[in-house]
């Protein structure tokens, strides 16, 4: 470990302010993975020692980098990296893998159920199934680092979606495996806020009553409503985006 702030910190950019200086130092070791998320960094009055100004000028410098979401400042404890949440565009099919991935951590899986049974009234209607039709229940939990990250419930529709019958799920999700092998034409989208009942509370590890983030979708092809999907997040570690135009 260095034993001088110079090495710690870097040699300060030429013709910037101090300001400048260590908000783009900082910046560049949490961008760099060099301080990883959940990293303290160093005290402000070594930094200010370092950088030869005042302490208040690296608190405002922290304090900036703090509302920009890089830094969680703790008046006991210290300031810590903050831990990347995932974020997914809320109108495109989610490759949970990706989103994990991209947040720089480790992605994971397992296979809780998987099981073909008679379509229940409520599954009927919302595929636009014969009551007495099949479906294939898929229950899955995605990880992050070994945490649970996402808990994916799905049930497919065997008649636009014939492929499933074969597919085997022990070792990859049913998400990322319909994205390649099950064309579709349209899907809906919705997004809720719920708290957790028990069932995800228990699989999410999250408090019961917990906010999460829900999104629940529905695809279809020429062949019909394909498959309809619940993906429930803990609502503090997962953020959805949306870019758009102006009407016309």
């Amino acid at each position: 470990m260095a034993t001088d702030g110079r090495t710690r910190f870097g040699q300060a950019k030429p013709r910037a302010s101090l300001h400048e200086t260590i908000l783009t130092d900082v910046q560049k070791k949490i961008v760099s993975g060099e301080w990883p998320p959940g990293y303290r960094i160093p005290f402000e009055t070594d930094m200010a020692k370092h950088y030869g100004c005042s302490r208040m000028t690296v608190n405002k410098a922290l304090t900036q980098l703090s509302r920009a979401g890089l830094l969680d400042r703790n008046k006991k404890w210290g300031t810590f990296v903050r831990a990347r949440h995932t974020i997914s565009a809320a109108l495109e099919i989610t490759n949970i893998k990706k989103e994990v991935e991209d947040s720089g951590k480790r992605y994971g899986y397992e296979l809780l159920l998987d099981r073909t049974r008679p379509a229940t009234k409520g599954e009927a209607r919302l595929l636009d199934l014969d009551e007495a039709a099949e479906v294939r229940q898929l229950r899955c939990l995605h990880y992050a680092d070994d945490e649970p990250f996402c808990f994916e419930d799905r049930i497919v529709n065997p008649i636009a979606a014939p492929q499933i019958v074969p597919a085997c799920f022990k070792d990859h999700s049913p998400i990322t495996w319909m994205a390649t092998h099950v064309p579709w034409s349209s899907a809906e989208h919705q997004i809720v806020a719920m708290p957790a009942d028990s069932r995800i509370s228990k699989v999410l590890k999250v408090p019961e009553g917990a906010a999460c983030l829900v999104v629940e979708r529905k695809t279809q092809n020429d062949k019909g409503y394909v498959t309809w999907a619940r993906l429930a997040y803990p609502g503090d570690k997962h953020r959805l985006i949306a870019s758009f135009g102006p009407a016309t």
